[in-house]
């Protein structure tokens, strides 16, 4: 029997080193895999519409912002099951694309910019609703917690309006004023000024002057007035005094005793309303033990209300010093005389 000969061709067997390369490839390929997913290695740079963006949840415990405005997952531990021995192909993918949830790609990866823009754009794409407006809980229109003091405030203005010469009455518009005269004219009938002393609320000096009147002094009433020859030398003229007093009792309240008198010394009339007359106050004669309507000296007044002797001696009254008592003694009585004045305003 003739030799059968087989002319069978396999072809080439590939070459070891491209199976080994091959396979060395696969095990690289394998190992920076399973790098990657423990977070050893980071992927790949690829183009920026090519990279993944990462669901941008808030970050969980354990997780850390990377660079590229992703977060890094600390590796889990690994559980020996089928699918992880499967290969890294049936894993699925931790990062998804979540378009409408994630920025424009930053130039500076971590900056504030980025940070803000992702914000925006998550607020933005959540739904609008609606806020309904709270609803009141008693029906009926809304009273002001105002209106109900409105009675009581308006009763408490009127009274205030009642005192309100009294709470115009300050230290700085009120003052004291005494005044010492002596004999001019035929027989001396005629009462001039001849020294004028001003104090203040709290009994301070504003004023205190010799005034030299413009007739010839016939007498100088030493033993009431206190006024001698000798201080008529220096004294100031009438006129000037008198210019000089009127500016200071210009828009005050007066206080005096038998104040017309005083008045009259100086040719001058001061509002009604502004002037106190102690010799002519009820409440303090009161307070005095004497008739409301009498017209009770300044002497027997501060010896009774301020336990002070005044006007003593042969050397003749000190106009300070009476100014002084004046205004002392219309303290006591001054809110009581200032509230029955407000409720009747005395007419100029």
């Amino acid at each position: 029997m003739s030799t059968l000969l087989l002319n069978l061709d396999f072809g080439e067997p590939p070459p070891k080193k491209a199976l080994e390369g091959n396979a060395k490839h696969r095990k690289f390929v394998k190992k920076r895999r399973f790098l990657e997913r423990r977070g050893f290695l980071n992927k790949k740079n690829q183009h920026p519409s090519k990279v993944p963006k990462l669901h941008p949840d808030p970050p969980k415990k354990g997780e850390a912002p990377r660079a590229d405005g992703t977060w890094k997952v600390s590796p889990l531990p690994k559980k020996k099951t089928a699918a992880s021995s499967s290969g890294p192909e049936q894993s699925l993918d931790r990062k998804a694309a979540v378009p409408w949830l994630t920025p424009a790609a930053s130039q500076k990866a971590g900056s504030v910019v980025a940070k803000v823009d992702l914000l925006g754009e998550f607020q933005s794409a959540l739904p609008k609703t609606r806020s309904h407006p709270a609803r009141s809980q008693k029906k009926g229109p809304h009273k002001n917690p105002t209106q109900k003091n409105a009675p009581q405030n308006s009763t408490q203005s009127h009274l205030e309006n009642k005192c309100s010469g009294a709470s115009q009455k300050t230290p700085g518009k009120m003052v004291a004023i005494d005044c010492e005269m002596v004999g001019t004219g035929p027989k001396g009938h005629v009462s001039s000024l001849a020294r004028c002393s001003i104090v203040n609320y709290h009994g301070d000096v504003l004023y205190d002057e010799y005034v030299l009147p413009p007739c010839h002094i016939v007498d100088y009433r030493t033993r009431w007035s206190g006024i001698r020859k000798q201080h008529m030398v220096n004294a100031t003229p009438f006129k000037v005094a008198r210019s000089q007093i009127l500016k200071i009792l210009a828009g005050k309240i007066v206080v005096g005793h038998a104040i017309h008198n005083d008045f009259k010394a100086l040719q001058y009339s001061h509002p009604k309303s502004l002037t106190r007359d102690t010799s002519h106050i009820p409440p303090l004669n009161r307070k005095a033990e004497c008739p409301e309507n009498a017209t009770v000296s300044l002497k027997c007044l501060t010896k009774k209300l301020l336990n002070r002797d005044i006007q003593v001696g042969k050397s003749g009254h000190s106009s300070v010093e009476d100014a002084q008592a004046t205004m002392e003694l219309y303290k006591l009585v001054e809110v009581e005389w200032e509230q029955h004045l407000a409720q009747n305003p005395p007419k100029d």
